[in-house]
């Protein structure tokens, strides 16, 4: 995992609506910000569509615990191998079906 760098202050324009939706949903603009800049110039970057549940799960946690995706990945790295062992199960499961 890498540190972050020491953050800078910087001033934004949101539209008055933009401004209702993210204090709605309890959003920490900074860690958004910084997550969407990091998205954006990483080489390797993944993007996934989760529920709304995920979601404001995710901003919960990435906003307001100083957590970052790097932190998240070796989560990720384990579901995924996890995934993969069921799918190769299903896998052997029909084969074994169409071998009867």
């Amino acid at each position: 995992m890498e540190s972050r760098s020491p953050v800078k202050r910087i001033s934004i324009m949101v539209g008055e609506q933009q401004h209702e939706q993210i204090c709605k949903a309890g959003i920490n603009i900074s860690a958004f910000i910084r997550d969407l800049i990091d998205d954006h110039f990483s080489q390797h970057k993944i993007s996934i569509r989760v529920g709304k549940k995920t979601h404001d799960l995710y901003m919960k946690v990435i906003g307001n615990t100083g957590s970052t995706d790097e932190d998240i990945e070796p989560f990720l790295v384990e579901v995924l191998k996890k995934l993969l062992d069921k799918r190769l199960q299903r896998i052997k499961d029909l084969r074994t079906e169409f071998e009867k």
